[in-house]
């Protein structure tokens, strides 16, 4: 059995739908299909809840139009005839938003994003299971939220591993059916409240499910050859990494890399079930693997970069040093405001920080902050990772630049910097 991940850009509309067809055509195996929200749509959706939050009717209207009108053109242009027996088949999901958003926000932001910005997955996963079964290739759909139980942390839901593991082998029966269409991002707590797993959560999805289930791989079908060195949206030479050690990987997401989602690896390494990044538009190439290497690896330079981060800097206010007592004060209020710290930098008085820009709470968490301590911040910072680098490389991408903190490792080079 084998577990296939196709991510938003690869069913963004009709003609990305069919391709995943075609590939799915090629492998007689056992397979369970995970696939994100099409295209841009949890990005809309994520618009539509902060409307819906701050009470923004007109443009709440708006959005919704925009989300019901982009799947109906993906739908008619797939099934014809049958397009409107499909539609049929989201009425009630757009039915349970409309009802939603007829009611009054509740005051958790996180709670009310869950319950909208699910609805992606749903949607894009009912058509893209009609649309094979109207091609001929037989599957079930599953709302795996039935299956996947996880804690009430909204946004981020741990989940649970014992309940989940009984329920997802009760609903993926090889015995009935071959290929499984199920929704990656989402879960629900044993009371029904949808949750999500975290942005881009639907990689680890299908990690949970191969783990679960005991797969032979997983296959994260993508827009790019494989895993390349670096972003080739960001960098103009790119090379691909043909190989790469479950270490290596959780590094790289560890940094920043997006190429998979950073809670990925664990349930992978732990059954020792291989994952694949191969691209739908080139499907016949090999890829990249990610699996147990036991020997040392040469790897070229690595280069991740992250955008848009924050430098916080803080002091003691009665000119004292910063001791374990300040850090583990520092680290209860970034734990309260979930902001995760990309680096780290201390000194005798100064304690520093590397932030992503954080959605919500950042003015409350500078508040706090100094309540007890002196604070600074610098905006609009870009943080980049050289892994494996060598001092030619690094001069070549800080020649110029003016960089804030600098850090190195044996393996590792790391370099605040502002932003071009």
């Amino acid at each position: 059995m084998k577990v296939f991940k196709f991510g938003g850009a690869s069913v963004k509309d009709a003609d990305g739908v069919r391709n995943l067809a075609s590939i799915i055509q090629e492998y007689p195996d056992q397979l369970v299909i995970v696939v994100s929200a099409m295209g841009k749509t949890t990005n809309s959706l994520e618009v539509l809840a902060k409307n819906y939050f701050n009470e923004n009717r007109e443009e709440l209207l708006v959005n919704i139009n925009t989300l019901k009108q982009f799947h109906s053109a993906i739908i008619e242009n797939l099934f014809n005839d049958f397009s409107e027996e499909v539609k049929l088949t989201l009425s009630s999901d757009f039915e349970q938003l409309n009802i939603r958003l007829a009611h009054p926000p509740s005051l958790d932001y996180d709670f009310e994003y869950d319950q909208i910005v699910s609805l992606g997955e749903i949607l894009s996963t009912k058509i893209t299971s009609a649309y094979l079964n109207y091609v001929g290739i037989k599957n079930r759909w599953i709302d795996i939220r039935t299956g996947l139980r996880t804690d009430a942390t909204w946004r981020e839901g741990n989940i649970d591993w014992s309940l989940s593991s009984g329920l997802i082998h009760s609903k993926f029966n090889f015995n009935e059916n071959r290929i499984y269409v199920t929704q990656g991002f989402i879960g629900a707590t044993v009371t029904d409240q949808t949750t999500t797993l975290g942005r881009e959560g639907s990689d680890y999805t299908a990690a949970v499910l191969a783990n679960m289930l005991d797969s032979d791989s997983v296959t994260i079908w993508k827009d790019v050859q494989g895993i390349m060195n670096a972003d080739p949206h960001k960098f103009n030479v790119t090379q691909k990494l043909d190989m790469l050690s479950y270490r290596e990987a959780v590094e790289m997401t560890y940094y920043g890399a997006k190429v998979i989602h950073p809670k990925t690896m664990k349930p992978l390494v732990e059954k020792d079930i291989p994952l694949y990044v191969r691209s739908f538009i080139q499907p016949l190439e090999n890829g990249s693997v990610i699996c147990r290497i036991d020997h040392v690896m040469n790897y070229v330079p690595v280069f991740i970069s992250k955008e848009d981060l924050i430098l916080i800097t803080i002091s003691p206010l009665d000119f004292s040093f910063i001791a374990e007592e300040s850090i583990s004060k520092i680290y209860k209020l970034f734990a309260h405001y979930r902001i995760k710290v990309n680096l780290v930098q201390q000194s005798a008085m100064n304690f520093s920080v590397a932030i992503d820009h954080p959605e919500r709470g950042f003015d409350h968490l500078i508040s706090d902050l100094k309540n007890k301590f002196v604070v600074h911040y610098n905006e609009g910072l870009e943080l980049l990772t050289i892994r494996y680098y060598t001092e030619e490389v690094i001069h070549q991408m800080i020649e110029k630049r003016t960089v804030l903190v600098a850090q190195r490792t044996r393996t590792t080079a790391r370099f605040l910097m502002k932003q071009v």
